[in-house]
């Protein structure tokens, strides 16, 4: 081998070698970064998790009265004490409450404070101390109008109630509420036709009360407050049924006055939705009854001319807004009907419904039932 071929043999292996090591430094110093960014990334968040099972403040003498519904989830419960400043992190509060295998979390009003750490905010939401026992429980039925709910509290909370039907009727106050529950409630219930721009919004329920004299005010947010909890999972499945918030609650109290079992339910929801289809006028009592503004055993022939944008004999949609508040099984059955080809249903005097297919078959069970 002659010496130049050795040399330039050597000069190659040299450079080899030094391509060699240029690599294991990179190879190096990308695993010593990634350690890094692990290590820092861990303690970063162990801190992180720390600070947030930390009180939110370990000085802080203020109490906040929390209330807890009941039927709440771990994830209502942790954003609960995060919007109200008890703990900070909702996120790391589910993981901790997960990880030590707590539950059994009691409903109610409890006295909570910023200083208290995470171990001692859950003993107390599990032995179920609270602030105080309810002054009040009002229970509002399925079905009932504002006026009808202004008379249950009137009779029962430290206001009267024409108060009531003045807040509810306060355009001021309802374009207040509309920027405070913006993804919830919309300007069409300030339409100059809308009886009462929250009927319909505020929802059937038990309600606790811890106040000798609760506000209009605070009663009205609690309701919409439990209105938009469970409307929210179904937002949803009135989207794949093209309606709106306001639409599908006005459905719903249609299905909520017309049914009192869900397999009633389903069905009456299902006519409405094939007379939808079918250009058809709804032609629902209550409706009527609605727009004449009182209530009436028996609906008389005179009474279907009544002109109005609730009349369902009038129009060939759904009224202009809700006729009552309504219970979650009318809203399921409004965003779930059953398929059926009934266009026509009665009630008999014995509280069934019959359906019917065809016109002729709905008289045949007029004339069987009702005449």
């Amino acid at each position: 081998m002659s010496n130049d071929i050795k040399k330039q043999y050597k000069n190659n292996l040299a450079a080899r070698s030094e391509e060699a090591k240029t690599v294991r430094k990179i190879v190096a110093i990308i695993i010593l970064s990634l350690v890094l960014i692990i290590v820092i990334g861990g303690i970063s968040g162990y801190m992180y998790i720390k600070s947030s099972l930390a009180p939110v403040n370990p000085e802080s003498t203020e109490e906040q009265s929390i209330e807890i519904p009941l039927g709440s989830s771990t994830s209502n419960i942790a954003n609960i004490l995060e919007e109200n400043g008890i703990i900070k992190d909702g996120r790391v509060f589910r993981f901790y409450i997960k990880f030590k295998n707590e539950s059994d979390f009691q409903a109610g009003e409890y006295t909570l404070s910023p200083a208290l750490s995470i171990n001692e905010i859950i003993e107390k939401l599990k032995s179920g101390k609270v602030h105080e026992e309810a002054v009040y429980t009002v229970t509002i039925p399925e079905g009932k109008t504002i006026q009808q709910i202004a008379q249950i509290y009137s009779s029962i909370l430290p206001f009267k109630k024409d108060e009531f039907l003045d807040k509810v009727n306060d355009t001021d106050y309802i374009n207040q509420l509309i920027n405070e529950y913006p993804d919830f409630l919309s300007e069409k219930i300030l339409d100059s036709n809308i009886v009462t721009p929250l009927e319909g919004y505020l929802f059937a329920a038990t309600y606790d009360f811890y106040k000798e004299d609760p506000t209009i005010e605070s009663v009205i947010k609690k309701m919409l407050d439990k209105t938009e909890e469970v409307v929210g999972p179904y937002l949803g499945q009135m989207e794949e049924k093209n309606l709106t918030i306001h639409e599908a609650l006005t459905f719903a109290s249609l299905v909520e006055n017309e049914a009192k079992t869900q397999d009633q339910r389903t069905k009456i929801a299902g006519v409405f939705y094939n007379r939808l289809e079918k250009n058809m006028p709804l032609q629902t009592d209550p409706t009527v009854l609605y727009a004449l503004g009182q209530h009436k055993d028996k609906v008389l022939l005179k009474d279907l001319e009544t002109e109005s944008p609730y009349n369902t004999y009038q129009i060939k949609d759904l009224p202009i807004g809700p006729i009552s508040n309504f219970g979650k099984e009318s809203l399921e059955a409004t965003l779930q009907p059953e398929d059926t080809d009934y266009i026509y249903f009665l009630h008999d005097s014995e509280g069934n419904i019959h359906y019917a297919e065809t016109h002729d078959e709905h008289i045949e069970l007029k004339n069987k039932y009702i005449e």
